[in-house]
């Protein structure tokens, strides 16, 4: 009975939507998967977020925490906004306004946080010479797919969610991006979606594909262990006394004249 529409979908989709949203994204997330493989086995010691703490402190304590705050919620909100289907918050009880009020305002604090902690790093990075002069080509690529990313991700917020009209996005790009996972994918889910919303998805994919040739690998090596590790007591070793400066010279002179 499906066969038919089904078929319909596929015939109206174009070779432009194809290779913007099936080729693409699993060329990304192939890139994604490889690279990591190729990434440790071939530079563990790179493996790691190149910290530049010692070089500059004051703009990394408030930039670095925001970031990650702030990625940490943006990334719990796409998980349950992409993976999980409208239907189950329906049933756990969450309706459809609350889940998008909610979203809306709690994306948007984490949007503000995560702007604002890279907009810090960002500017550290061009304003502090010593920093500037060790970005090196991986960072040059990071920095700015980056930043494109998280701006497209707020302005489509922002403009049609705040500001707008209001967009479902689990309805088409949702629908789009669970399609990739089950390989049965539905381009036609997203090519009607708003540009902003579009380019966002693109940029996105984009990251996942430079992920494993930068500085995002050591998202995999946090040191979870250290949050439930025991405490560490410190106790400070006694020094034995040291004899009198004369005493070292008397001995040392004397020392000198029998060798004599």
């Amino acid at each position: 009975m499906n066969a038919v529409p089904v078929a319909l979908a596929a015939a109206s989709t174009s070779g432009a939507d194809l290779l913007l949203w099936v080729a693409i994204p699993y060329i990304c997330l192939a890139v994604f998967v490889v690279g990591h493989v190729w990434r440790y086995r071939q530079d563990q010691f790179g493996w790691t977020s190149r910290t530049s703490q010692l070089l500059e402190h004051r703009w990394l304590r408030w930039g670095s925490p925001l970031f990650h705050l702030g990625a940490f919620m943006v990334i719990a909100g796409h998980v349950v906004g992409l993976a999980v289907p409208d239907s189950w918050t329906e049933a756990a009880g969450i309706t459809e306004h609350t889940y998008h009020t909610t979203a809306v305002w709690a994306g948007s604090v984490a949007g503000v946080a995560m702007v604002a902690g890279l907009g810090m790093l960002c500017a550290r990075r061009l304003l502090t010479r010593r920093i500037r002069l060790g970005t090196d080509r991986s960072d040059k690529l990071l920095f700015p797919l980056l930043s494109a990313t998280v701006l497209l991700g707020i302005t489509a917020t922002a403009a049609h969610n705040v500001f707008g009209a209001g967009y479902d996005y689990r309805s088409t790009v949702s629908v789009w991006f669970r399609s990739l996972f089950v390989l049965q994918p539905e381009p036609e889910a997203i090519a009607g979606a708003p540009l902003l919303f579009q380019l966002h998805a693109l940029t996105a994919f984009l990251l996942f594909a430079a992920w494993p040739f930068t500085r995002l690998v050591h998202v995999w090596s946090a040191p979870i262990g250290y949050l439930a590790r025991p405490y560490l007591v410190y106790r400070r070793r006694a020094t034995p006394a040291t004899a009198p400066t004369s005493a070292v010279r008397g001995r040392s002179a004397s020392g000198s004249r029998r060798a004599a």
